[in-house]
């Protein structure tokens, strides 16, 4: 780092905090200690997930997750159950789970700007109960992911006006980028099929 990035470091939260005003009563008393009924039917309503979590190293993963709508059950007001859907077998959010206890999720329903982040603690669970519980009608998860809800709050929808996630008008033609088999293919030097994308999709639709 250079003497000039030094000088401009924001390195403390006196710092931090004099660049910007102080947050509003409405921002800090949204947070909730629980899921109440609006967070339950956000959850209810939403398809997918965003896991944040963290090894005992420091090093961090956010990993996305999806089902069809209320595939995270929430069967109490302090409890949620995420099935953990078949993926590539590294188990980064696992591995952090079993390392921290520790996991940060933002829940997304589609056309909704407005999101809901939950923190809490987590633990990896096999109980039958809970597997039957976070299972469906496709197949039951080898763990469930059980969540002690500790923070919960309503974001508000200033990211997804920007962005405009949702509007067709700035979706973005799937040709554009190479496919997904010859960008890790480029990217570890490893020869694989030359796999089309609409090949690559079907393949998934087997696993889902």
């Amino acid at each position: 780092m250079t003497t000039e990035q030094i000088r401009y470091t924001v390195d403390t939260l006196q710092t931090l905090r004099a660049l910007y005003p102080a947050p509003k009563e409405r921002a800090l008393r949204k947070e909730l200690t629980r899921l109440d009924p609006h967070c339950r039917r956000f959850v209810e309503l939403s398809p997918f997930v965003v896991l944040a979590s963290s090894g005992s190293d420091g090093t961090l993963d956010a990993s996305p997750r999806g089902g069809a709508p209320g595939f995270v059950k929430a069967p109490d007001e302090h409890t949620l159950l995420i099935p953990d859907a078949p993926g590539n077998h590294r188990l980064d959010t696992l591995e952090n789970i079993v390392a921290t206890g520790r996991l940060g999720l933002l829940f997304m329903i589609p056309g909704v700007d407005e999101t809901l982040r939950v923190n809490g603690r987590a633990i990896l669970s096999t109980d039958p109960s809970l597997i039957e519980q976070a299972g469906d009608d496709r197949r039951r998860p080898v763990v469930v992911i059980q969540v002690q809800v500790e923070q919960a709050y309503l974001h508000c929808a200033k990211a997804f006006m920007r962005s405009r996630l949702w509007s067709p008008q700035v979706q973005v033609e799937r040709s554009l980028l190479p496919t997904m088999g010859r960008m890790i293919s480029e990217q570890t030097g490893l020869a694989g099929a030359d796999e089309t994308q609409e090949q690559m999709l079907a393949r998934y639709q087997a696993d889902l």
